[in-house]
């Protein structure tokens, strides 16, 4: 069996980012309780609105932090899997009749299809890395 997978490049992973985000609620907490016993009332209020915002966006980033296509043959078969945002599409192919069409000038994505099957990949991937991938991906077909 055949494989490729392009993923997502983050920065940090999921369990990184999760500690970072510990430390940075404690930090925050700490700030905040201290102005709070200093008579202070506002600042925990804008700390509460500064952990919400964060929260916000950490989780929409671990939301899409695990997104990935991958390709797979195993002898006539050709299956896509694209997991986006903890959602996983699978789309199957004969390698027979499937055909690899090369991305448009100026676009970042292509497409495998057949007949009235037709599925978008290669957001992950930079523009230089398409084209050896499809050619990769054709010796398999066909």
């Amino acid at each position: 069996m055949k494989r490729w997978q392009m993923r997502r490049n983050c920065a940090l992973t999921p369990r990184q980012l999760l500690k970072f985000y510990i430390v940075l609620v404690c930090l925050s907490l700490t700030v905040g309780a201290g102005f709070f016993l200093a008579g202070v009332w506002v600042i925990p209020i804008f700390t509460a609105l500064e952990l919400s915002a964060v929260t916000l966006g950490f989780l929409i980033y671990c939301r899409h932090a695990l997104d990935c296509e991958t390709i797979e043959i195993d002898g006539k078969r050709l299956v896509v899997k694209k997991f986006i945002g903890y959602r996983e599409l699978v789309y199957e192919f004969n390698t027979q009749w499937a055909k690899i069409e090369l991305p448009s000038e100026g676009s970042k994505v292509f497409h495998i299809s057949q007949s009235n099957q037709r599925v978008e990949l290669g957001q992950f991937l930079r523009s230089e890395q398409q084209l050896p991938l499809i050619a990769s991906v054709r010796i398999h077909l066909g």
